[in-house]
């Protein structure tokens, strides 16, 4: 049932979520995922998103849904996220983004400082963004 309600509430989040630049529309996932607001995060992903994470992979939203994105909420509402460096490609209605990040707090029970890299694909559906594939890896920082 839970799951029912999540794609209904999809439905009706991704006619106003999409942001207008590949860039916003990351930085808007990462405000969602910080905001614990699971279907603005969602809104923003493609149906047939895929998400390599930590040698995980998810084939589609619902299941990132049901596997890690409560995870990623809890990781990012307790930690520090900055940008390091940030490069943005646009390609007609493809574009890539490739962030060095670093994040830093506390995270059940662990102090967190590290690295990471994120590699993400976005297409434009009409006069916005979704993501259709992340591609996260980290490290501890020396």
């Amino acid at each position: 049932m839970r799951k029912y309600v999540l794609l209904a509430v999809l439905g009706l989040a991704s006619l106003h979520a999409r942001a207008a630049t590949p860039s916003e529309t990351l930085a808007a996932f990462h405000a969602a995922l910080h905001a614990g607001d699971q279907a603005r995060a969602m809104a923003l992903l493609s149906p047939d998103a895929v998400i390599y994470e930590a040698g995980h992979i998810e084939r589609s939203r619902s299941e990132y849904a049901d596997h890690h994105l409560a995870d990623d909420i809890a990781f990012a509402r307790a930690t520090t996220r900055r940008v390091l460096r940030h490069k943005e490609r646009i390609d007609g209605n493809i574009a890539i983004i490739l962030d060095e990040t670093e994040s830093k707090g506390t995270f059940k029970g662990k102090k967190i400082n590290a690295v990471g890299t994120e590699t993400a694909l976005l297409e434009k559906k009409g006069d916005g963004w979704v993501v259709l594939h992340f591609h996260w890896s980290s490290r501890k920082a020396k």
